[in-house]
């Protein structure tokens, strides 16, 4: 039996991981590390919360002593490290915490690995999740590839840049089992409403302004989240150390023509006239340092390990707004914060 630890599984694309490796793999024992701050939620989990193969340990990746005894408690064949501060927007205005959790945070693990696996490295793997904003930003043609340069141009990609550094360092000075990947935007089921799809969602349906940046002209090249979970798995089970695997959705979109195409979706799912919702878009102040276009190139992770993406976007958007629709009272709870009330009640111990 095979122990894995993912960090930050409790967050939007670490519980798609979780429940992927929970039902596809009943001989591993999954163990989800969370601090859950405001974008950890275990109700992303509630279906898998009682497998036999999940186990649960709060807990903050920054805490080296906590880390540290974790890999003592359990003898861990594999780490999926997600955990990360994530949103460009928070990392402008506290660039110190984007800091200490995606670069401090990833060294602590990185280290707590290494010390548990010296002299028995067979079989390990150390796979780190990244970002293709460490790349900087493109013009109207060409894709980031593998071989591209790190250009971050924000605090959040800077400190993703920094932590993809260390993970190759590890793996070049101390012969560290690793991978890493780095991925497009994530769409889809359980995305915390500060991000642009499921904040627009919410705002729709609450008939509040839909804010779009600048003119709405960034470009993004849009992952449905289970196809991002399915390509972590393969890239894990089959990746080859040392390398790194570009995941990319091939969708494209203008910001603004995102939301047109998700205001034409929301009119038709809430029997609204349509062009209701397009009255809701505000544009504001552009972001600073916002990066004009990235989009990924994925030949490498199709060619040698298979994976290509199963979802159109078109497609991708009307299950992600199901969803949504279905699931108000989980937006709700995240929207009002009730849920961080309730674990900080049911972890006051800590």
């Amino acid at each position: 039996m095979k122990t894995i630890l993912i960090t930050g599984g409790a967050g939007f694309i670490g519980s798609h991981v979780v429940r992927l490796f929970v039902s596809k793999y009943p001989e591993y024992q999954l163990v989800n590390l969370d601090a859950l701050t405001y974008a950890g939620n275990l109700e992303n989990l509630n279906d898998v919360a009682d497998a036999p193969n999940y186990r649960f340990e709060k807990g903050d990746i920054t805490d080296e002593v906590f880390v540290n005894d974790l890999f003592k408690r359990y003898t861990f064949d594999g780490v999926i490290h997600l955990a990360a501060e994530s949103h460009v927007d928070r990392s402008i205005t506290d660039p110190f915490s984007f800091i200490r959790t995606n670069v401090f945070g990833t060294a602590i693990l990185l280290h707590a690995a290494k010390e548990a696996w010296k002299g028995a490295m067979e079989g390990k793997r150390f796979y780190h999740v990244s970002t293709d904003e460490v790349y900087g930003s493109l013009g109207a043609t060409g894709f980031f590839t593998e071989e591209t340069a790190y250009d971050p141009r924000s605090p959040y990609s800077a400190s993703k840049a920094s932590s993809d550094h260390f993970v190759r360092a590890y793996h070049h000075t101390y012969g560290l089992p690793v991978v890493i990947s780095n991925c497009s935007n994530n769409y889809g089921a359980n995305h915390f409403p500060e991000k642009l799809i499921p904040l627009a969602i919410h705002n729709i349906r609450t008939n509040k302004p839909i804010p779009v940046y600048g003119k709405g002209e960034n470009v993004r090249d849009w992952l449905w989240v289970n196809d991002h979970a399915r390509a972590i798995d393969v890239i894990f089970h089959t990746g080859v150390n040392g390398e790194t695997y570009n995941i990319g959705g091939h969708n494209e979109w203008t910001n603004i023509a995102l939301i047109h195409k998700l205001c034409e979706i929301m009119d038709r799912k809430l029997n609204r006239e349509p062009g209701t919702s397009a009255q809701l878009i505000r544009f504001v102040t552009d972001r600073a340092g916002h990066d004009l276009r990235y989009a990924i190139d994925s030949t490498k992770l199709q060619n040698e390990l298979g994976w290509v993406p199963s979802l159109q976007f078109e497609e991708g958007l009307e299950k992600t707004v199901d969803w949504y629709l279905a699931n108000q009272e989980w937006l709700d709870n995240v929207t009002s914060g009730a849920y961080q009330e309730y674990y900080r009640k049911q972890y006051s111990r800590d």
